[in-house]
């Protein structure tokens, strides 16, 4: 046993002894370490440490480094994170910690962290372990190698497994060349330092090159010097590749499947092809080489003839000696002495690191304080020689050198010519014009100074270096790095010396779905753009599950992109969401039009292949979420034939579901299995003797259509059609989209109506990466949603209280606690969206609309969540702080929870949760109402202008000189056959002691008459536009009486723009709005009918309306009446009557610019006689409009 002064110790340290012992070094600070050879290579289980007896002395944390030379340290770490470990509380109990992993080593130390403040290190140890047996060989990376060469005729077994350790400190060799039959063989290389798997075929043409393909890429700095475990195993073409503790699965080609192997060597391709490979052979040492269970290095050491080569069985290593600069305040000093000025001078080392910035080397080369730094700029190396705030000269050289690989930096200067050579290749070259002369310096490589110098030139201008550098040299001779340890040389702070402590942060990656991993000595960052992802490690999905989803965003028909399962592994696809009263998702596929049958000659049957937007796993997972799916299918024929028979073969079939899809021989509309057709199923077909029309073979053109419903036979994969070849037969077939609505997941929900009340579900397992989110409402103000405990670990989100949501976990590191504050009362019974992330960056919260609210992971913290009891929603298993009120669409990480079902064998639970209106009815717009449903809410726009699914889409037409409209209200004294049918609120109306009215135009025509609308009593309101381009409203509401004028001051409404105007009555109060462009503010005036002007207006409006109206009226609504709708949607059950051709079109849209956009839109025509008002609602009998007229 060593400690740091090389003092031997020499009894051995055990713990429990019963007199005062342990080793207590003569300084206590973080320079000190105890090592342990335990005379072999062990197989580490466990430690125990303890403090020093009848003392106050004992660690507190420690770091563990292992070794099998005593050089070349690698450090222990816990989930490949934490470095330290916690050491003890007193010098008599003892602390054992049980590796995660087993280390095979001979050498151990043990570095102190912590210590007792009132006492002294003091440490009594001890290892627990195993005995170890390996067979090893070394290969010098240029004649050596093994071959293993499979006797002729041995049977194949069903799996190949090949498993080897290696070290190296070189990145590329070849491991593994495995050869087989019809040339196919596979390679494992160490390219780069990662172990990279190719799998190679040559062609019949042996002459030309093997076709090449890489198949995995696993591990990182393994050129480290460090013992590294792979195993490769193949089972058909499904294959396995592991690297230490990273496993990767894929598939190989086919033609891999029923390979025979003849040959497998390591250290080399030695290639039965004679084809010699390009890339360089393995330089290093190989520990137990199995192939199927045979030891082939045992078999290599007893001259078994199947196993030739040439090795050596011992593990030969050269020593290189790095350190690690881990900190901000890392530094090394180095003397440099010339006995006289020197006009010439060399410094080279190697270095790696992931940071792309930070100082490598700087020291004195001018007299009065002139300084060379040597830096990493944007991954470069520069030089700047600086004197007094100038730069004197400056030089660049190397690129990309922050990649994690290990380059090589030699600054020379000799005979007046100062270079910089990086990696032996890019060289930048300077005649400075000043004398460089350096004697007596000190040469400082990274950040920070010692403590008695702290001038301004040892303070570091250019950021910090983090990361390893070894084969260090001044005047082209070696620093002894062990020297400095021992500190015999130079002088050094926060080193670590003789190991570099170098971490891939990006191997394995944790960022998800693609994202694009990039990292520094501390931390990694991932970039998700375009992967459809966001989140610290591209976990979650920015798109929504389903179109219900965005339906209920406020959204409206347009293509969107869905992710089925959320985070899962399921990419996000683009379907079409058709708002409807159900709202549809459309996946389109290559074919969804009528398409005529070619047949081709001599072919008896014509297949159909359908190729879908979506891939096999989006369109299953969409299915499956789905309530309801359906694909029309239709069939068009004369003389062709589709089914035949109950009994007999079809003549047609289609094939559908998962995967290629299986033969289905019934029809659209049809029951699965039927072998009919729709027509069959409703007992009309053209042929009563058969079951569907086109198998009735007429000569005449016929048609079998209709949806198929059943989720289990969608998608159409293909469609065989075979009865289109003989003479005079023809057909066209259509498949159309598949269309689905419903989502199962939405609206699935559960009532918790006590505090002790929970549903539990089995455990959440999350490691690495949790997501949770639900929508609540309650009138509660605090109870828990979800909790999930561990022996240690938890997480839980709680309403902490009526405006705070807590989001809380241990992984091991301490409580973490993320919260988010609402302004307003969460408890008020509506609708709350919670989303929940933690993964090991980070934790995130977001509520409704609110900000992300996100804390940081602790950096080389615990970072897996482990948790092994039941997890409860809507309690804890305490049955305190139970959640009171409705959650809905649970899902944890992409996977929704069925809480309905849960919660009808639940006590205290009940499925489903009503009331969405006060949610979601904001949604519904221009007077349209909120219907509440079991699963949602409905907008109902029937007293709406508007129509769509939230009464949003305005309803408007373009008027031509001979358009007009009238909608006519029976006299409720005089009886009809259809003034029953006749809401009684109508009749309040009939005369007109107020009103709303509304309306907008586009017009370019002045004068012209807007709207006009008479009662029973001969009243009227007339609205218009005069020849001075001004709105004015005219009013007579007594018949005996001149009709009154308002007029508005504002102008250039005939400017073909679109305007909005509300007319508001009440007795003698007019309100009147016009909202004159998209530009300005609306203009208001109100005014007394009693107090408007009086004039004689009736041949006023009768020579207005013969001069005719063109443009265009849209969102007509007279109190709950909307004539402009009916006579668009409903002509034919609405008491409407049009004249002249009416044009539906979107010139109502204020994104539509010109008012005949839509003029060749489907035209609504009714040869009808003239009529002298251009929009028309008449309140009287047939006979009191033609009097008005």
């Amino acid at each position: 046993i060593w400690n740091a002064q090389n003092n031997v110790i020499t009894a051995l340290v055990r713990v429990n002894v019963d007199r005062a012992g342990g080793w207590s070094p003569l300084v206590s600070d973080r320079y000190q370490w105890l090592q342990v050879d335990l005379g072999e290579r062990i197989q580490i289980t466990a430690i125990a440490t303890q403090g020093r007896y009848g003392s106050s002395d004992w660690l507190t944390s420690y770091l563990l480094m292992f070794s099998d030379t005593g050089h070349n340290w690698k450090q222990y770490r816990q989930e490949d994170s934490i470095g330290f470990f916690p050491g003890n509380s007193n010098a008599d109990s003892v602390v054992q910690y049980n590796l995660q992993q087993p280390e095979v080593a001979r050498f151990l130390r043990l570095i102190p962290l912590d210590w007792n403040p009132n006492g002294r290190i003091g440490l009594r140890l001890e290892t627990y372990g195993c005995p170890y047996t390996s067979d090893v060989v070394s290969l010098d990376g240029r004649s050596s190698g093994l071959a293993y060469r499979l006797s002729p005729g041995v049977k194949q077994t069903s799996k190949d497994v090949v498993s080897l350790k290696f070290k190296t400190l070189r990145n590329h060799g070849t491991l593994l060349h495995v050869e087989g039959h019809d040339g196919l063989s596979l390679s494992l290389e160490l390219e780069r330092g990662k172990v990279r798997l190719f799998c190679l075929i040559v062609l019949e043409s042996r002459t030309s090159s093997p076709e090449t393909h890489r198949l995995a890429s696993l591990g990182s700095l393994l050129d480290n010097q460090q013992w590294h475990h792979v195993i490769l195993e193949q089972r058909n073409t499904q294959l396995n590749l592991t690297v230490d503790k990273h496993a990767e699965r894929f598939q190989i080609p086919a033609e891999f499947s029923l390979w025979d192997i003849k040959q497998l060597s390591v250290g080399a391709a030695q290639s039965l092809n004679s084809q010699k490979s390009a890339v360089r052979d393995f330089h290093g040492c190989l520990e137990n080489l199995q192939f199927n269970g045979l030891n082939l290095i045992e078999m290599a050491k007893h001259k078994d003839r199947k196993v030739t080569g040439n090795v050596t069985f011992s593990c030969l290593e050269s020593i290189s000696i790095a350190i690690t600069f881990p900190g901000p305040m890392s530094f090394l000093q180095l003397p440099w002495i010339t006995s006289t000025p020197s006009e010439a001078f060399s410094v080279g080392f190697k270095f790696r690191t992931w940071n792309k910035a930070g100082l490598l080397v700087y020291f004195n080369v001018l007299h009065r304080g002139g300084v060379l730094w040597l830096y990493l700029s944007d991954a470069r190396v520069r030089l700047e020689i600086i004197k007094e705030d100038r730069t004197l000269l400056e030089l660049r050289a190397g690129s990309v050198l922050n990649d994690g690989q290990w380059h090589s930096v030699d600054l020379t200067f000799k005979h007046g010519l100062l270079t910089i050579m990086v990696d032996n290749e890019s060289v930048a070259h300077a005649l400075p014009s000043f004398p460089i002369v350096c004697s007596m310096c000190f040469c400082y490589l990274l950040q920070g100074c010692p403590a008695e110098d702290d001038g301004p030139e040892c303070r570091n201008p250019f950021g910090v270096f983090q990361g390893c550098m070894r084969h260090i040299t001044l005047e082209r001779q070696p620093v002894d790095l062990i020297m400095v340890q021992q500190r015999l040389l130079g002088n050094y702070s926060q080193l670590q010396i003789d190991m570099c402590g170098m971490i891939d942060r990006c191997s394995p990656s944790h960022c998800e779905h693609g994202g694009r991993c990039t990292q520094s000595w501390s931390s990694f960052h991932c970039n998700c753009s375009g992967s459809g992802y966001n989140g610290a490690t591209c976990h979650s999905s920015v798109y929504e599950q389903s179109c219900e989803a965005y339906k209920h965003n406020g959204n409206t028909s347009g293509h969107f992109y869905i992710d089925v399962d959320g985070s899962g592994p399921i990419q996000p696809q683009q379907v079409y969401c058709n708002m409807t009263e159900r709202t549809w998702m459309v996946i389109q596929h290559n074919n969804t039009g009528l398409t005529r049958v070619q047949p081709s000659h001599g072919v008896s049957q014509l297949s159909v292949h359908f190729d879908y937007a979506s891939q096999e796993e989006q369109l299953l997972a969409a299915i499956s979420q789905s309530e309801h799916c359906e694909q029309e299918l239709s069939y068009q024929c004369r003389m062709s034939r589709l089914l035949n028979a109950l009994e007999g073969s079809p003549f047609s079939w289609w094939l559908g579901g998962p995967g290629q899809g299986r033969v289905q021989t019934y029809w659209g509309g049809a029951q699965p299995g039927s072998q009919q057709c729709a027509c069959g199923l409703q007992g009309d077909c053209v042929d009563p003797e058969h079951y569907c029309n086109c198998d009735a073979d007429r000569d005449e053109w016929t048609e079998d259509s209709g949806p198929l419903t059943h989720k289990e036979s969608l998608p159409v994969r293909s469609l065989v059609l075979g009865d289109v070849h003989r003479p005079g037969s023809e057909a066209a077939y259509r498949v159309g989209p598949l269309r689905c609505h419903g989502d199962k997941n939405f609206w699935n929900a559960a009532f918790f109506d006590k505090e002790t009340s929970y549903l539990h579900f089995p455990t959440f397992h999350a490691e690495l990466s949790a997501d949770i989110s639900f929508l609540f409402k309650t009138t509660a103000s605090s109870g828990v949603f979800l909790e999930n405990l561990g022996i240690r670990d938890f997480i839980r989100i709680e309403l902490s209280s009526s405006t705070q949501v807590l989001f809380s976990f241990d992984v091991g590191n301490g409580p973490l606690e993320v919260h988010v504050e609402s302004s307003i009362p969460l408890n008020d019974d509506r609708w709350h969206q919670i989303r929940a992330e933690r993964n090991i960056k980070e934790a995130s919260l977001r509520l409704d609309d609110l900000p992300v609210v996100t804390r940081e992971a602790p950096l080389d913290g615990h970072f897996h969540l482990q948790l092994n009891s039941q997890l409860f929603i809507g309690g804890t298993a305490s049955r305190q702080k139970g959640f009171q009120g409705c959650i809905r669409s649970l899902q944890l990480n992409g996977v929704t929870l069925d809480l309905e079902e849960r919660a009808k064998i639940t006590p205290g639970v009940q499925p489903g949760c009503p009331g969405h209106c006060s949610s979601y009815g904001s949604f519904c717009q221009n007077q349209g109402r909120c219907v509440e449903r079991t699963n949602g809410f409905h907008c109902d726009c029937s007293l709406s202008a508007y129509t769509g699914v939230f009464c949003q889409t305005v309803v408007s037409a373009v008027f031509k000189s001979e358009t007009s409209v009238s909608y006519t209200f029976k006299d409720p004294h005089r009886g009809g056959r259809n003034s029953s049918a006749l809401p009684s609120s109508i009749y309040s109306d009939l005369t007109l002691r107020e009103e709303n009215v509304s309306l907008s135009f586009r017009t370019s025509q002045s004068p012209a008459l807007l709207l006009y609308i008479s009662s029973y009593y001969r009243e009227y309101l007339a609205l218009l536009i005069n020849k001075h381009n001004k709105l004015e409203v005219r009013y007579r509401l007594d018949s005996s009486r001149e009709a009154d004028v308002l007029r508005s001051s504002v102008s250039g409404l005939a400017n073909g723009q679109l305007h909005t105007l509300t007319i508001r009555r009440l007795s003698d109060s007019v309100s009147v709005q016009v909202k004159f462009n998209t530009l300005c503010k609306g203009h208001c005036f109100i005014a007394s009918v009693t107090q408007l002007e009086s004039e004689d207006m009736d041949a006023d409006l009768a020579w207005l309306a013969s001069l005719s109206f063109t443009g265009c009226l849209s969102a007509v609504c007279f109190n709950t009446i909307s004539p402009l709708k009916a006579a668009l949607l409903h002509p034919d059950n609405s008491p409407v009557i049009i004249s002249g051709p009416l044009v539906k079109s979107n010139c109502g849209s204020a994104a539509s610019a010109n008012p005949h956009a839509a003029e060749n839109s489907r035209t609504l025509l009714i040869n009808a006689a003239h009529s002298i008002c251009f929009f028309l609602i008449c309140l009287s009998t047939s006979e009191s409009v033609q009097s008005v007229h």
